[in-house]
C-alpha cells in the first residue's frame, strides 16, 4: 500500500501549474495610492488585503470543483482512512451553538470541501512520528494578520489553538510554537522575511497563510513568490513539512486558485477554509458571516476555533493513516525558468544594511508595521536638501524595498538603481485603515551582481511629509 500511494502522490507532484487566476477583486476599503512609474520592469503593489470594511461519524474527502486541472490527482492521493468529523463537529457545536446532529452533519459536509489539494503528506507524517516518539518539534505559522491573531487574541488565535492541540495530543513531546504572522503582509514580504522569522527557529512543520493578502492583480508575481517560499522552506536543513491554508473574504475574494496551482505543482497539502466555510454558510440555516467574523476578512473567536479544527482534523487524518504513508522524502519537481526566482530571497533589515550615505534619513528605534527600526526622512515643510538621498549598495539579481504607507503626512521617494530612474513611490494612504508596510519590486537583472540603490525623498511644499524605509528585499 505504501508503495502504491507513493507512486500516485509522485504523479500528483509533477503536474504542471494550471495557472493563477486568483481572487476576483481587490480587498474592499483597502486601496492604497499607487506609485507613478516610468519603468516597465518595476512592480509596485497598491493595496492591502488585510483591510477592514465596515451522521455516521465519517466522511470521504472529495476533490474541490475549483481545482479543475488537478481533480484526478487530488482524488488519487486520498488516504485509505477517511477524515473524521469529530473535531470540526465539536468546534461548530461549542462555538456556534448547533445541536449535536446539526453540527455533525455540518462537519461532514465541510470535510467534502476541506482539502483543496491533498498533496504528499510524507513530511507531515514525519513530524507526527517525531511527536509520537516524544522528540522536540517546532511548529511555525507564517502569514498575515489572521495568523497574527486579529479577531481573536494571542491565546485563542487559530495558530495558538492548533499548537495547543498538538501539545495535548503528544504530552511526551516538547512542542515549540512560532507565530510569524505580520498584518498586511503577503507572500512577497513573506518569502523575504522567512529566513529571519521562521527558518532561524529550525521548524519541523510550517503552516502558510497568505491567500487574502496576496492580490489577484499581482498573480504574475504571487505564483513566483509563493513557489519560492515553499521551496525555501522545503529545502531547509530540517526538512520541514508544509501545510498551506486558503482563507477568504466575506465575498469569496482569495487567491486560493493561484496558490492552489502552486501546491498542486509541488505536491503540498492545502486546507481550504475558503471552500469549507463559504459552503457551510451557504447551506446552513441560521448561521451567517457575522457569526464567524467581525469584519470582512478576519475570523473572530468562533472563526479561529473552527479554522484550528480544520487544521487539526487534517493532522488527525494523517495520523490515522501513518501506516499507509510512504515517508520517503519527496523530491520537488524542477522549478523551470522562474520557479526558483525567490527561493534565495532575503530581507536586508535596516539594522543589517550599511548605507553608503543616509542623507535625510535617520534610523528610529521603534516598531513600524511589524518591522523594527525604520529609516525615516522627515520634513516640516515638505522640502528636502540636495544631499537628502539614502544610498546603499547591494548584491542581487532582483531588488525591491519595504516602505511605510501612511495615513498622515506621507511623502514620496524617487528611486534609482545604478543611477537609472526606476519609479516614484507615493506612500500616501490618507483615509485608510492605518499605517502598514508595503513592498515595491524595483528591478530585475539577468544575473546577480553589485548594484547601487538610491532613494530621494520628496514632499509637498508647505506641508509636513515623511517617508519610511523598512528594509531592502534581494534575491
Amino acid at each position: 500500500m505504501k508503495k502504491f500511494l507513493a507512486v500516485l502522490m509522485a504523479g500528483a507532484m509533477v503536474l504542471a501549474m494550471a495557472g493563477c487566476s486568483g481572487g476576483n477583486s481587490t480587498a474592499s476599503g483597502s486601496e492604497a495610492s499607487s506609485a507613478d512609474s516610468s519603468a516597465a520592469d518595476s512592480t509596485v503593489s497598491t493595496a492591502d488585503a488585510n483591510s477592514i470594511s465596515a451522521s455516521d461519524g465519517s466522511a470521504e474527502v472529495s476533490a474541490p470543483a475549483t481545482a479543475e486541472a488537478d481533480d484526478s490527482a487530488v482524488e488519487d492521493a486520498a488516504l485509505p482512512n477517511a477524515m473524521k468529523p469529530d473535531l470540526l463537529s465539536a468546534a461548530i457545536r461549542n462555538r456556534l451553538g448547533l445541536d449535536e446532529a446539526a453540527s455533525t452533519a455540518a462537519a461532514e459536509q465541510m470535510l467534502t470541501k476541506l482539502m483543496y489539494n491533498q498533496g504528499n503528506p510524507a513530511r507531515v507524517a514525519k513530524a507526527i512520528q517525531k511527536l509520537q516518539a516524544g522528540e522536540e518539534v517546532t511548529v511555525a505559522f507564517l502569514g498575515g494578520s489572521i495568523t497574527q491573531g486579529t479577531g481573536a487574541d494571542n491565546e485563542n488565535c487559530y495558530a495558538a489553538l492548533t499548537a495547543k492541540w498538538i501539545e495535548e495530543q503528544y504530552p511526551g513531546a516538547k512542542v515549540n510554537y512560532v507565530n510569524a504572522g505580520i498584518g498586511a503582509t503577503g507572500s512577497y514580504i513573506g518569502v523575504h522575511r522567512c529566513d529571519n522569522d521562521v527558518l532561524s527557529k529550525d521548524p519541523d512543520l510550517v503552516f502558510i497563510d497568505f491567500s487574502v493578502n496576496d492580490e489577484s492583480q499581482n498573480n504574475n508575481i504571487n505564483k513566483l513568490t509563493y513557489e519560492g517560499l515553499i521551496r525555501k522552506i522545503w529545502n531547509y536543513t530540517t526538512a520541514p513539512g508544509v501545510i498551506c491554508v486558503a482563507m477568504t473574504q466575506d465575498n469569496g475574494t482569495s487567491v486560493q486558485d493561484c496558490h492552489g496551482a502552486v501546491c498542486a505543482k509541488l505536491g503540498v497539502p492545502m486546507v481550504s477554509y475558503h471552500d469549507a466555510m463559504l459552503d457551510f454558510l451557504d447551506t446552513q440555516d441560521g448561521v451567517q458571516w457575522s457569526d464567524i467574523s467581525g469584519d470582512n476578512i478576519h475570523p473572530n473567536l468562533n472563526g479561529h476555533a473552527i479554522l484550528s479544527a480544520m487544521l487539526t482534523t487534517y493532522l488527525q487524518y494523517v495520523t490515522d493513516n501513518l501506516d499507509s504513508i510512504d515517508t520517503t522524502d519527496p523530491v520537488l519537481p524542477d522549478p523551470g525558468e522562474e520557479g526558483a526566482k525567490y527561493e534565495k530571497a532575503q530581507l536586508l533589515t535596516t539594522d543589517d544594511a550599511q548605507p553608503v550615505s543616509t542623507g535625510a534619513f535617520q534610523q528610529k528605534n521603534m516598531d513600524f508595521g511589524g518591522f523594527k527600526n525604520p529609516w525615516i526622512a522627515k520634513s516640516s515643510d515638505g522640502t528636502f536638501g540636495d544631499d537628502s538621498a539614502l544610498v546603499i549598495e547591494v548584491e542581487a539579481q532582483n531588488i525591491g524595498i519595504l516602505y511605510g504607507m501612511l495615513t498622515n503626512n506621507a511623502g514620496l521617494a524617487d528611486v534609482y538603481v545604478d543611477d537609472e530612474f526606476i519609479t516614484t513611490i507615493n506612500a500616501d494612504f490618507t483615509g485608510g485603515w492605518g499605517n502598514y508596510v508595503q513592498f515595491a519590486e524595483l528591478k530585475s537583472f539577468d544575473e546577480s551582481g553589485k548594484h547601487t540603490l538610491k532613494l530621494v525623498p520628496r514632499g509637498t511644499e508647505g506641508s509636513p511629509s515623511a517617508f519610511y524605509l523598512s528594509g531592502i528585499t534581494i534575491s
